[in-house]
């Protein structure tokens, strides 16, 4: 499987200087401190998945900015996949779709045994349908909670806050269609 070789802080600094936004601006915009976003920027710390989402929004972006590579076409390999593998999270996703500059898109997870550090919930604008191909997963969604097995499929409103966790002592794989990409 191939791995993601990207320098988010490299591409986080550009995006906040194109946008003529100080650090103290950003911080303040998504909530987060001066001395994160800068360590971000230099690549000293790397951010959960809810600070990226934080930090995106606070730039009117999509997560998918900061790991797109604008590979264009209708086909995408398994062997060419872009895999996003954030240090402090136990999960991979893997791009099923060939770029974030349609509509929809599509992703491949996989989920570790175990929590990860952060149980905050995300949301944002659009809709999500995942399909859990193995292992068992919960879906928070709001104040309910889902419990997945093999098979089960669910959709949802993404602008309610959710997070899904592996819930089993095995790998958790699922698919998962978006719209629009968010990621």
């Amino acid at each position: 499987m191939p791995k993601v070789d990207i320098e988010l802080g490299t591409k986080l600094r550009s995006l906040r200087k194109d946008k003529h936004m100080s650090i103290e601006q950003l911080a303040e915009k998504a909530g987060l401190s001066i001395g994160l976003i800068s360590q971000i920027e230099r690549n000293l710390n790397s951010p959960t998945v809810s600070t990226l989402y934080k930090i995106a929004q606070a730039l009117d972006t999509h997560i998918g900015y900061f790991f797109d590579d604008d590979k264009q076409g209708a086909v995408v390999r398994k062997d060419e996949r872009r895999v996003i593998k954030l240090p402090k999270s136990n999960r991979t996703y893997e791009m099923l779709s060939p770029d974030m500059k349609r509509k929809m898109e599509f992703l491949l997870v996989r989920i570790q045994p175990g929590e990860c550090d952060n149980t905050e919930q995300l949301s944002h604008q659009g809709e999500e349908c995942g399909l859990v191909l193995s292992g068992r997963m919960m879906v928070k969604w709001g104040d309910m909670e889902y419990i997945l097995e093999e098979g089960d499929s669910i959709y949802f409103d993404s602008s309610v806050p959710h997070r899904y966790f592996n819930i089993g002592d095995t790998e958790c794989i699922s698919v998962w269609a978006m719209t629009p990409p968010s990621f």
